[in-house]
């Protein structure tokens, strides 16, 4: 089974005021204006970890709990 940890979520902050979310290296989001300060304030005392889970959060890139196990 995977966890958060072995995400590899990543971003970026433009001088625009973006933030580029990417995974796997791939750009996956975009956040502008009042979302992109809300993630990079919730994001600046989080771990690594809890990063990870913000950005999976955030992108819809995680389980629910309800999918099928195989």
């Amino acid at each position: 089974m995977m966890n958060i940890e072995d995400f590899p979520f990543a971003y970026r902050a433009t001088a625009q005021g973006k933030v580029l979310i990417y995974w796997h290296r791939k750009q996956v989001m975009i956040l502008k204006e009042a979302r992109a300060r809300a993630f990079l304030a919730r994001i600046a005392g989080a771990h690594e970890a809890e990063q990870q889970l913000i950005m999976a959060k955030i992108t819809g890139n995680f389980k629910h709990g309800n999918e099928r196990r195989s």
